[in-house]
């Protein structure tokens, strides 16, 4: 039998309540699966069966009694309640009917000068009419309208006696024609409409058109009409916005800035119009880039034919070299190792006596001075031993530092070790003890062997190396001291805008604790790198050998008719120069974009090591002009 919505929703409670009895706490999947069995109209086998999934047989067979009998007491209930309601509905259908019927009775009909239950009285429209003289009076406080009290006591008195007048007619014509009390409520509804429809008070106006009263002849003032509802109140706000939008502001006119000629026009879109080109334009920019095509054509033969004389290398050097203040072939006025002992600028000028004065017959011997690159202390060449001699050295040291024990032992400082057991030397270290009780001795045996096979690992993890100390130990066997001199190699590759390249050449600088800078230029990429001779040695197999400068070069296609002939460039990687210094021109590596060759050198000229850039801008220039 299967349940409704309803049913289940309210069923659930009770089985929960059941469960929770049964087992001493709310099981979900319990109460989900009686709901089911419930639902699908099982009986009590198959709702054993089911259950017994989830419980044992016998707790299944006890809780589908319960189920059952509590499933059979809802049941009942819930039909009780279904017959309550019916009769609850049928007593409100009677009572119903009844009221319905006794709309329908005559009422008693009063007899003349008895007021009817319906009827007004005096009192009572008094009071309805200073409820709505006070109503009237808030709605003017709020729509802002002066009125004076005076014209509105006397409105309100005007109207209540009209209000008696007709209600006097009204009553004198029922007891006339007898039917008082069958046309009460209609009438009390007509005098009601005439108190609340009052007639329009007579316009009169004077010979300057303002209103005047009837009585007084006083002026009126008359009361504006306010618009109430709100799409009459947004029509007027639209109307004053109007009005303000075409006036511009008091304080903008007033003010002295504000010029009046000046007109506020609207952003209007312009007017798209054709726009005719003159005869010949198009012909005038093919010609132009024709020309400029045959140019580039003769500046390319033109430098393919310097490159074969030598022309453009020889050119190119020229400027590259610093100026001179003197040729090679003018023959100075004084020599440069003169200059210190001649006071005058010329041999001319000069006094013989005077050119003497500063030389002696004494010899100068300057004090000796050690070089720069020695070291203070002398360095001991440590003894390399053979295979041989490291075990007997080492079997030496082990017997030494047991007799030591030994001695320890015999003046009775340390406690005599225990004898050293394992299963294969049972037998013979034991002895008759190993025949009396051989499970124990074996257990006591292992137990030993375990902790020598313990001790020894902490031995081990004891002098092994923590992660900072390894990271020390790894960086001191990659730094180098370099304040005796510091080794320098600097590179030239060809094209270094490769990512990949650009981030091995950095990484392994900075792992290596290099310093030097990356200098990136359209004709020449210089690399100097600075530190001691095995971080050298490291990045010049890094630089010559490891990276393959040339793999991965897209050749690009070019338009011209030319490009077959000239000849694609490799990209390969130069060693320009290496030696020492005794100190260091660069604090970190750096990559550093340079367009022109100007800014390049006078990068290197702020570390003082512009002759760096010269050597490989040269050796470049060079290269690129087929004289290498």
């Amino acid at each position: 039998m299967s349940l409704s919505k309803r049913e289940l929703e309210e069923f659930r409670p009770v089985i929960d309540k059941t469960v929770q009895k049964f087992l001493g706490f709310s099981e979900t999947t319990l109460v989900v699966a009686s709901l089911n069995c419930i639902d699908k109209g099982y009986d009590k086998k198959k709702t054993i069966s089911k259950l017994s999934s989830i419980l044992d047989d016998s707790q299944a067979e006890k809780f589908a009694e319960k189920l059952f009998s509590s499933f059979s007491e809802y049941r009942s209930t819930s039909k009780r309640s279904r017959r309550k309601r019916k009769d609850a509905d049928i007593s409100e259908d009677v009572l119903s009917d009844s009221k319905k019927s006794k709309k329908f009775v005559e009422a008693d009909i009063p007899e003349p000068g008895i007021p009817s239950p319906g009827q007004l009285s005096s009192d009572k429209i008094k009071e309805m009419m200073m409820n709505a003289q006070k109503m009237i009076q808030e709605r003017k406080a709020q729509l802002n309208i002066p009125a004076s009290r005076s014209q509105l006591m006397s409105d309100a008195m005007d109207k209540v006696k009209k209000a008696q007048d007709l209600q006097a007619k009204i009553q004198a014509q029922l007891q006339n024609a007898g039917l008082a009390g069958a046309t009460l409520a209609s009438a009390t509804a007509a005098g009601i409409k005439a108190v609340q429809q009052s007639q329009p008070t007579p316009l009169i106006l004077d010979e300057q058109g303002r209103t005047i009263d009837v009585k007084t002849g006083e002026t009126v003032q008359l009361s504006h009409h306010m618009p109430t509802l709100k799409a009459n109140i947004r029509a007027k706000r639209r109307e004053q916005f109007k009005i303000v939008q075409e006036k511009p502001p008091e304080e903008i006119s007033d003010s002295k800035f504000f010029d009046p000629r000046v007109g506020l026009k609207g952003a209007t879109r312009a007017r798209r119009n054709f726009k005719f080109n003159e005869r010949g334009k198009f012909e005038q920019i093919a010609v132009r880039l024709r020309t400029k095509a045959q140019l580039e054509r003769l500046q390319n033969e033109i430098s393919y034919a310097a490159k074969r004389t030598g022309i453009a290398s020889a050119a190119k050097l020229a400027t590259i070299q610093p100026k001179k203040e003197s040729r090679d072939d003018e023959i100075p006025e004084i020599e440069w190792w003169d200059h210190l002992i001649l006071r005058d600028e010329s041999y001319q000028d000069c006094d013989k006596a005077e050119m003497l004065e500063g030389i002696t017959h004494l010899v100068e011997h300057p004090a000796q001075m050690k070089p720069p690159a020695e070291p203070t202390k002398e360095v001991s060449i440590p003894v390399i031993l053979t295979k041989k001699e490291r075990k007997k050295l080492r079997r030496q040291n082990r017997t030494e530092e047991e007799k030591e024990v030994q001695e320890k032992v015999r003046l009775g400082l340390l406690p005599p070790p225990e004898p050293k057991v394992r299963m294969a030397n049972l037998m013979r270290v034991l002895g008759t003890e190993a025949v009396q009780d051989p499970t124990k001795v074996e257990a006591h045996v292992r137990a030993q062997m375990a902790k020598r096979q313990r001790a020894h690992e902490e031995a081990n993890a004891a002098r092994k190396l923590t992660t900072e100390q390894r990271r020390e130990k790894k960086m001191g066997k990659l730094k180098e001291d370099t304040s005796l001199g510091v080794h320098i190699a600097v590179y030239r590759v060809a094209d270094l805008h490769n990512p990949a390249k650009k981030f091995k050449v950095e990484a392994n600088a900075n792992q290596l604790f290099m310093t030097g800078i990356v200098v990136l230029n359209r004709e020449c990429n210089v690399v100097v790198l600075e530190g001691g001779p095995k971080q050298q040695k490291k990045f010049k197999r890094l630089m010559m050998h490891r990276i393959k400068w040339n793999e991965e070069k897209a050749a690009k296609d070019e338009d011209d008719e030319d490009s077959d002939e000239e000849e694609k460039k490799t990209n390969k990687c130069v060693l320009v120069w290496e030696g020492t210094a005794m100190n260091r021109a660069f604090s970190e590596i750096k990559f550093k974009a340079c367009p022109t060759e100007m800014f390049a050198r006078e990068l290197f000229r702020k570390h003082g090591v512009e002759q760096y850039w010269d050597l490989a801008y040269s050796g470049a220039v060079l290269e690129a002009t087929g004289d290498d």
